[in-house]
């Protein structure tokens, strides 16, 4: 397993640890109890991605990735999506052109 599966196994793994935890302890225990907060965090954290990239600022790329994954992976809890379903998702879109997926998609 690469060091960014482990990595990320572990951030999921604490972030399910946090669900019904005390929101006035644990942000991700906040962020869990309102799938709405956590939905505008991660909104936030993609826009802060886009604008270091825009600016090629490698370090805040890396940081603002970091935040970006974290809130990801908290939303995606908060909904009930494990990753297994996300990688089902990407497992099923192998071999097939970008172009072509997006073609497929309903409008």
């Amino acid at each position: 397993m690469s060091r960014f599966a482990e990595v990320l196994a572990r951030l999921a793994a604490v972030i399910d640890s946090r669900k019904g935890g005390d929101a006035s302890a644990s942000y991700t225990a906040r962020l869990l109890a309102d799938p709405s907060l956590a939905a505008k965090k991660l909104g936030e954290e993609a826009v802060e991605t886009v604008i270091a990239a825009a600016q090629g600022d490698k370090p805040a790329i890396a940081a603002e990735s970091a935040d970006l994954i974290y809130h990801w992976l908290v939303v995606l809890a908060a909904a009930g999506v494990s990753l297994d379903e996300v990688a089902a998702k990407l497992e099923a879109r192998e071999g097939t052109s970008g172009l072509d997926e997006k073609a497929s998609r309903p409008s």
